[in-house]
């Protein structure tokens, strides 16, 4: 295949939040040079001032894309969340505007399901204690309602990617493992689908959450739903803070509804590392308390960093939009002897016709064509002769109800 038609030296990447140097390698791999890294998450008004010029922006959790970014973002082609989540990126606005908006859904599975099962190791153990003790200079051995995750009853809220990987990894211990999704989730294992949060949470010893932040799930964990705990249970939260409500599980925990706790994401948290950090969980015994790690291994880091950046580098290349949760999927096969144009447009009638009317009425040969909508915008690849490719870009801007259209090669 030939080179992009345009140079790549101007094509100007912008990672932010510490993105692992894996994907900037990937790009200095395919020739790409403008490429800037900055370790800390940009506010809305910074994103404002830098990204007017910016064709590929990759971000983490705490960036926040909002409307008033992507409208000053003139060549803003695609958005990489190099984490699991899409949610801080206001992907109605990016639809709109025809930017693929990316993620890695599974590259941190491992990271995440592992912790859990350590922390609920941890909880059930009552290490938190001993090991604070331990560091006092006190020796508590003691066995004390300390007990094994083998015949204790996991339940899982949320049964996506990482929930049914903690499942069969709760069972190799030897868990029963009980799960509820709001989605019907076909079980892994000797996995018990239960019908409502209630009656998971009053049957299960350790509950652990793997659900988005939605409207629907905020404050999911609250004080009503804790009355309906099994007394005792230990609570994990590795999924995102606003489903928890920590003053809820505070009065929880002290009255002993709740023998422990394990929370990883907080409702509020701080812009960078080494920011001053308060939680109503702090100071209350068995209760571990990390800073949004659950997926912050070498591993993880690796595994996004390449699986985003390709998913970067193949719609900046070759128009495949696979992966993305605002441009259409396609992934389409190269044609020889043709350059590739994309275009994308409102999804309103009749585009589709004009397109073909416009090009077959100055002579363009389409050699392929493809296209794929949503609710809001269609996606049109074609490829064209060689040699009326720049034509057929100027006539297809004209087409009414045209977002923006791409020459690749």
């Amino acid at each position: 295949m030939s080179l992009t038609s345009y140079p790549k030296e101007k094509i100007k990447i912008l990672f932010l939040e510490n993105i692992s140097e894996a994907a900037v390698r990937n790009f200095k791999q395919h020739g790409y040079i403008q490429i800037e890294r900055i370790s800390k998450a940009l506010s809305e008004e910074q994103l404002i001032e830098v990204i007017r010029n910016v064709h590929i922006l990759g971000i983490r959790s705490k960036t926040k894309i909002t409307k008033s970014v992507l409208e000053a973002a003139q060549k803003l082609q695609a958005i990489g969340c190099f984490c699991i989540g899409v949610n801080q990126v206001d992907l109605t606005a990016s639809t709109s505007r025809g930017i693929a908006v990316f993620n890695a859904p599974y590259s941190n599975t491992r990271s995440v399901a592992e912790l859990v099962i350590g922390a609920a190791i941890m909880l059930i153990r009552k290490i938190p204690e001993k090991n604070k003790a331990a560091h006092a200079g006190l020796w508590h051995k003691d066995a004390k309602n300390s007990y094994e995750l083998r015949g204790k009853t996991l339940g899982i809220i949320g049964y996506g990617n990482i929930g049914s990987q903690v499942s069969v990894l709760a069972e190799a211990l030897g868990m029963r493992v009980i799960y509820y999704d709001i989605e019907k989730k076909l079980p892994l294992g000797n996995a018990i689908e239960k019908r409502s949060l209630r009656e998971l949470v009053g049957q299960a010893d350790v509950v652990t959450l793997h659900i988005p932040s939605t409207r629907q799930t905020e404050n999911l964990i609250n004080k009503q739903l804790l009355k309906s705990f099994k007394k005792g249970a230990v609570l994990i939260n590795y999924a995102r803070g606003e489903v928890v409500d920590l003053v809820a599980v505070e009065k929880a925990l002290r009255e002993q509804v709740l023998s422990g706790a394990a929370i990883d994401v907080f409702p509020n948290e701080p812009e960078k590392n080494g920011d001053y950090f308060i939680s109503p969980l702090q100071k209350i015994p068995n209760v571990l308390l990390t800073p949004h790690i659950g997926g912050s291994t070498e591993e993880a880091q690796q595994n996004i960093a390449e699986d985003v950046s390709n998913k970067l580098y193949n719609y900046l290349e070759r128009g495949i939009s696979f992966g993305s949760h605002t441009v259409p999927a396609l992934a389409l096969p190269p044609q020889e002897g043709a350059h590739r144009v994309l275009h994308i447009h409102r999804n309103t009638p009749g585009v589709l016709t004009a397109i073909n009317s416009a090009l077959s009425s100055n002579n363009i040969n389409i050699v392929g064509q493809y296209l794929k909508t949503n609710d809001l915008i269609g996606y049109v690849v074609l490829d064209i002769e060689s040699k009326l490719s720049s034509k057929a870009q100027l006539l297809l801007n004209k087409i009414p109800g045209t977002i923006k259209t791409r020459l690749l090669y």
